[in-house]
């Protein structure tokens, strides 16, 4: 058993590295984020991981946009989009308004 896990995790690692590993895509308007978890092997596998970090992401108050699953190389898994928070009238911590 420990040789098939060490092998799927080389592969999910071999496809990420070349830019085709499955990843969840969440959107969130509250905080507005941009979340990417995984990597995965397949759409299969990524579609059913999602319940779960939806169900976190919910239980963390964030309201969820949308949610997508896609073959992408995220270059950083939380993306905070500071120019629309400033345009709701959002302060990050350590500024000042």
């Amino acid at each position: 058993m420990e040789m098939t896990d060490n092998l799927k995790e080389m592969f999910i690692s071999f496809v990420d590295t070349i830019g085709v590993a499955v990843w969840v895509e969440i959107v969130t308007e509250s905080p507005i984020c941009t979340y990417y978890f995984g990597p995965f092997s397949s759409i299969g596998e990524a579609s059913i991981a999602k319940t779960g970090y939806r169900e976190d992401l919910e239980s963390e108050s964030a309201t969820i946009v949308s949610m997508v699953v896609k073959r992408c190389k995220p270059q950083n898994l939380t993306i905070f989009d500071e120019s629309l928070a400033t345009s709701h009238g959002l302060v990050l911590s350590g500024q000042t308004s």
